[in-house]
C-alpha cells in the first residue's frame, strides 16, 4: 500500500503540484515569520549583550522620599561611595538624554525614538571603551562633539567640521572631533548618537553635577549578586541597583514582548492561509479519489481493508505535505531575508545581525505542513474506504447523501444564529471590554456561513445562471447545472475565497470609517492653524514659545505642558496653558462656570467626563497628588465638554511648573494672523534657525498622521491576505479541473452533437466566474456585517467613529473576483476544449 501511495503521488503531478503550492505558501509564511522574528530578536539580544559586557551593577536614582527628599540625584559623592566598595573595578557615571542631530536638510538624522545623547567618559588611556573610536578623539570641551559613523554620514560632517543639533530649544553648533562605534540597539536600528564631555552633557541633558546612572564594573572573580547587595547597603533606599544578570533578563523579557507581537501578527495571517489551503487539499484529494475509484475498488476486491485504503491516502498526503513543506521552508528563508529590507524601505530600520535558523523552526514548518495536509485528506480517505467495490466499479462519482446535507444545514443554521446573536449583542456594548465576545461572534458567524455555503449557493447560482443564459444561452445553462451538480464542492471552493474577502472587507470598512472619524474629530476641537512640537519626546524649551509669539504673521502662540497626578487614587493628566489665549487655538465649550476663574494655583477647569467620574461640580475641590510627592487641592472654576486638546484637567502653568523636573512645553498651538497662514511653517522653522528639533504640523498633517498609522497596516494586511486569496484561486482551478474530469464523457457527447470548442471554454469560464462571484459576494456581505457590529466597541473611546462603507473599493473587490474567475478558468477551459471527442465518449 505504501508503494501504491508513492506511485499515486507521481501519477498525478499537475493536480498535486497545485495542492503542494497551497501548502508551500502557507508553510513559507510560517517559517519566514519564525525565522524573521528569531533573527530580529537575536540581533537585539546580541547588541544588548555587548552593551552589558562590562556591567556588573547598574545604579539609577529612584523617586525621592517625600519627607527627606533623599535620593533625588546621583552625584560625585555617590560615585566615590560605590567606587570604594571591595570588588569594584571601576564606576562609570553616565549622562543620557535625547539629542537631535541635523542632517543635510535640517531634518533629524535619526529616528524620533532613537536620537540618543550621552557623555564620553575617557579612561586612563584617554578613550571610552563603551564607544570605540574610529577616527579622531573624544570630546573634551563644551564646543566639541563626537558622533557615530552613520549619523556623521547623514549629517554630511567630517572630523574638523561642524555639526548642528538641538536638545530642547535653540540650535547649537559644535565641532566634530571624533567618530565612534556603538552597539546601542536604538542607534543601530536607525537612531543617532551624539557624545559630549561630561560637564556639557550634564548642562544639556540633565542637571549640573548629576548623573543619569552609574555603571559598575567588577574585579575578576567577584560575584555580581553579592556586589549588588553591597551597593544597595551603602546607598539610600530610594536608589535602585540592578545586577548585570538582572538587567539582561529584563531586557530579554522586553525583547520577547516586542518581537512576539510581530511574530503573532504574521502567524495569524499564516494560519488564515493554511486554513484556506485545507479546502483546496480536501477538494484535490476528493478529485484524485474519484479518478482512482476503479483502482481503489480493485484493491478492495483483492483483499485491501478499509483501514489500508485510508492509510494509503494519508501516506500520499504525508509525502505531499513533507515535500511541499520543505519547499515552503526554503521559500520562507527568502521571505525572512527580504522582509527586513522591505521594512527598512518603509522607514522601520532594524538592527543588523546574522540569519537565525532554530531547529525548532525547521521542525515546526515541516510538521505544520504535514499535519495540515494529512488532516485535510482524512475525510476524503474515509470516503474512499467506505465505497463498496461494486458501486465504485459502476460509477466514478456519487451524489452526496441528502441526510448529510440536512445535518450540515442544521448545524450551519445553529452556528450562524449564535454568531449573529453575539454580534448583535456586541452592538449594545460601548467599550472595548467586549472584544473577546466580538471575536467569538465573528468566528462563529464565519464558521456558520461556511457550513451553510452549499445551501446559500443554490439561490445565487440560479440567479447568476439566469443572467448567464440571457447572454450566452446554452453555455450559461450548462455552467449553472455544473455548479449545482455538487453544491458542497462549489461551496468549499467559494468558501476559500470568501474567508479572504471577509477579512479584507472588514478591515477596509473599519479603516475607512476610522479615517472618516479622524476627519470629524480634528476640526471640532483644534482650531489652531499649526501645531509646533519636538521631533523627540523631551518637549520644547519655554523660550521657543516666546520666540514664536514674536514671529510676524502669528496671531497667537499658546504653549501646552502637562503633569501626571492621582486623584482619589486614580491616575489623571493635567495640562497647563494660558487660559486667556486657549480659546483662540481650540474649540472650548464651557458647560459650567467660567475659564476666567482658572488662575494661579487656586483653581482649575475639568472635563465633563472627569467631573462625572469624581462627582465634581463648580466650586468642588480637586485632590491632586503629584508624582514628586507633593499635593494640591484647587477648586473647580469651570467644566468643559470633553476635548482632546485640553485633556482631563486644565490648569494655569503656576500650578504644574513646581511639580515638573524640567519645565518643558509638550507642544505650541499657533494661530496665524488673517491671510498670513501660507508659508508660515517655513518662516517658523527659519526663525528658529532651521532647528531639526522643530516639527510644524497643520490639522491636515495630524489627520494624515492618524490615518497614516491605519493605512500602512491596511496595506500590509492586503498583502498578507492576498496570500490567502491566491491559495483560493488555486482552489478554483482545482475544482474546475475536477469538474472537467467528471464530465469528460458529457463534454465528448456535447462536442459530438455540435457544441463548438469556444462554447466549451465559455461554459467552464462561466462556472468559474459563478464560483468566484459567489465567494466574493458572500465575503463582502459577511465582512460588512462584522465591521458594522464590531465597530460599536469604539464608540466610547472614539465617539466620532461612524461606519462608512467604501462602495467604490468594495466594487473593486468584486471586479477583482470576476477577473480571478476568468483567469482561474484559463487552463481547465483549454483542457476541456482540447479533449478528443471519441476518446471522451468512450471514457469510463
Amino acid at each position: 500500500m505504501l508503494r501504491t501511495a508513492l506511485r499515486n503521488v507521481l501519477a498525478h503531478k499537475t493536480r498535486l503540484m497545485m495542492t503542494a503550492l497551497a501548502v508551500l505558501l502557507g508553510t513559507a509564511f510560517v517559517s519566514g515569520t519564525l525565522i524573521f522574528s528569531d533573527t530580529v530578536e537575536g540581533a537585539f539580544r546580541n547588541k544588548m549583550a555587548k552593551s552589558l559586557d562590562d556591567v556588573a551593577v547598574q545604579v539609577t536614582a529612584g523617586r525621592p522620599d517625600p519627607d527627606t527628599q533623599d535620593g533625588r540625584a546621583l552625584d560625585s559623592r555617590t560615585v566615590d561611595t560605590v567606587a570604594a566598595l571591595p570588588g569594584v573595578a571601576s564606576v562609570r557615571p553616565s549622562v543620557s538624554g535625547v539629542v537631535v542631530v541635523a542632517d543635510r536638510h535640517n531634518d533629524p538624522a535619526g529616528s524620533e525614538w532613537g536620537s540618543a545623547g550621552a557623555n564620553y567618559v575617557p579612561g586612563k588611556d584617554g578613550k571610552d571603551s563603551r564607544y570605540p573610536l574610529v577616527t579622531g578623539r573624544g570630546p573634551a570641551a563644551e564646543g566639541e562633539i563626537a558622533l557615530d559613523g552613520r549619523t556623521a554620514e547623514k549629517a554630511g560632517a567630517k572630523v574638523g567640521g561642524t555639526v548642528r543639533l538641538a536638545v530642547d530649544g535653540p540650535v547649537l553648533t559644535k565641532k566634530l572631533v571624533g567618530i565612534v562605534e556603538t552597539e546601542d540597539p536604538r542607534v543601530t536600528a536607525g537612531g543617532s548618537l551624539a557624545l559630549f564631555d561630561t560637564a556639557t552633557a550634564q548642562k544639556l541633558l540633565g542637571t549640573k553635577g548629576e548623573f543619569s546612572e552609574l555603571v559598575v564594573s567588577a574585579k575578576p572573580g567577584t560575584d555580581q549578586q553579592q556586589l549588588t547587595a553591597k551597593v544597595r547597603e551603602v546607598l539610600p533606599k530610594t536608589f535602585e541597583a540592578q545586577s548585570g544578570t538582572q538587567l539582561a533578563a529584563e531586557q530579554s523579557k522586553m525583547i520577547d514582548h516586542e518581537t512576539s507581537s510581530i511574530r503573532n501578527t504574521f502567524l495569524v495571517f499564516a494560519g488564515i492561509s493554511l486554513f484556506v489551503g485545507v479546502f483546496i487539499i480536501a477538494n484535490t484529494f476528493t478529485m484524485l479519489i474519484a479518478q482512482r475509484s476503479r483502482e481503489i475498488a480493485l484493491l478492495r476486491a483483492v483483499g485491501a481493508s478499509r483501514r489500508q485504503v485510508v492509510r494509503s491516502v494519508l501516506a500520499e498526503a504525508a509525502v505531499l505535505g513533507l515535500v511541499a513543506s520543505a519547499a515552503g521552508f526554503a521559500l520562507g528563508l527568502g521571505i525572512a531575508v527580504g522582509l527586513p529590507q522591505l521594512l527598512t524601505a518603509t522607514g522601520a530600520e532594524l538592527p543588523d545581525g546574522p540569519l537565525v535558523i532554530e531547529p525548532s523552526v525547521v521542525l515546526t514548518a515541516l510538521g505544520v505542513g504535514v499535519v495540515v495536509t494529512v488532516l485535510a485528506a482524512w475525510l476524503p480517505s474515509r470516503k474512499a474506504a467506505k465505497i463498496a467495490p461494486v458501486e465504485a466499479l459502476a460509477s466514478v462519482d456519487q451524489a452526496p447523501a441528502t441526510r448529510s446535507l440536512v445535518v450540515r444545514n442544521s448545524l450551519g443554521a445553529v452556528l450562524t444564529s449564535l454568531g449573529v446573536a453575539l454580534m448583535l449583542y456586541v452592538t449594545t456594548l460601548r467599550d472595548s471590554g467586549g472584544l473577546t465576545v466580538a471575536m467569538a461572534g465573528s468566528a462563529l458567524t464565519l464558521a456558520g456561513v461556511i457550513v451553510l455555503a452549499p445551501l446559500l449557493s443554490r439561490p445565487f447560482v440560479h440567479l447568476f445562471g439566469k443572467a448567464a443564459m440571457r447572454f450566452s444561452g446554452v453555455s450559461g445553462k450548462l455552467a449553472k447545472e455544473n455548479a449545482l451538480r455538487n453544491p458542497r464542492r462549489t461551496a468549499a471552493t467559494a468558501s476559500a475565497l470568501m474567508i479572504g474577502l471577509t477579512l479584507i472587507t472588514g478591515l477596509t470598512v473599519g479603516a475607512v470609517s476610522a479615517n472618516q472619524g479622524m476627519d470629524k474629530r480634528g476640526p471640532q476641537q483644534l482650531t489652531a492653524d499649526f501645531k509646533v512640537k519636538s521631533s523627540s519626546y523631551m518637549g520644547l524649551s519655554p523660550e521657543v514659545g516666546k520666540e514664536l509669539a514674536k514671529q510676524s504673521g502669528v496671531a497667537a502662540a499658546v504653549p501646552l505642558r502637562s503633569a501626571g497626578f492621582q486623584s482619589e487614587e486614580k491616575p489623571a493628566l493635567a495640562k497647563a496653558a494660558d487660559v486667556a489665549q486657549i480659546g483662540k487655538v481650540a474649540d472650548v465649550r464651557v458647560t459650567g462656570g467660567s475659564l476666567s476663574g482658572v488662575r494661579g494655583t487656586a483653581a482649575v477647569a475639568v472635563s465633563a467626563t472627569f467631573a462625572k467620574e469624581h462627582a465634581l461640580t463648580v466650586g468642588s475641590t480637586v485632590p491632586m497628588a503629584f508624582y514628586d510627592g507633593k499635593k494640591a487641592a484647587p477648586k473647580v472654576a469651570a467644566v468643559y465638554a470633553d476635548n482632546d486638546v485640553l485633556g482631563e484637567v486644565l490648569a494655569a502653568p503656576a500650578l504644574l511648573d513646581p511639580h515638573l523636573q524640567r519645565v518643558r512645553d509638550d507642544e505650541i498651538l499657533v494661530k496665524a494672523a488673517p491671510g498670513r497662514a501660507a508659508g508660515l511653517p517655513g518662516k517658523i522653522k527659519e526663525s528658529l534657525g532651521g532647528n531639526p528639533l522643530i516639527k510644524v504640523e497643520t490639522p491636515e498633517d495630524l489627520r494624515r498622521q492618524a490615518s497614516g498609522n491605519i493605512d500602512p497596516i491596511l496595506n500590509l494586511s492586503y498583502g498578507m491576505l492576498g496570500m490567502a486569496v491566491l491559495i483560493a484561486v488555486i482552489g478554483v482551478v482545482n475544482t474546475l479541473a475536477m469538474s472537467v474530469f467528471e464530465r469528460t464523457r458529457e463534454i465528448g457527447m456535447l462536442r459530438a452533437i455540435g457544441m463548438a470548442r469556444r462554447e466549451v471554454k465559455q461554459t467552464v469560464r462561466l462556472e468559474s466566474v459563478m464560483i468566484a462571484m459567489f465567494g466574493a459576494v458572500l465575503g463582502v456581505g459577511v465582512g460588512i456585517f462584522l465591521a458594522w457590529s464590531g465597530g460599536h466597541l469604539l464608540r466610547s473611546s472614539f465617539p466620532q467613529y461612524e461606519m462608512t462603507v467604501p462602495w467604490a473599493r468594495l466594487g473593486l473587490f468584486l471586479l477583482l473576483a470576476l477577473v480571478v474567475g476568468v483567469l482561474a478558468a484559463v487552463w481547465p477551459a483549454r483542457r476541456a476544449a482540447k479533449l478528443n471527442m471519441l476518446e471522451s465518449i468512450g471514457a469510463q
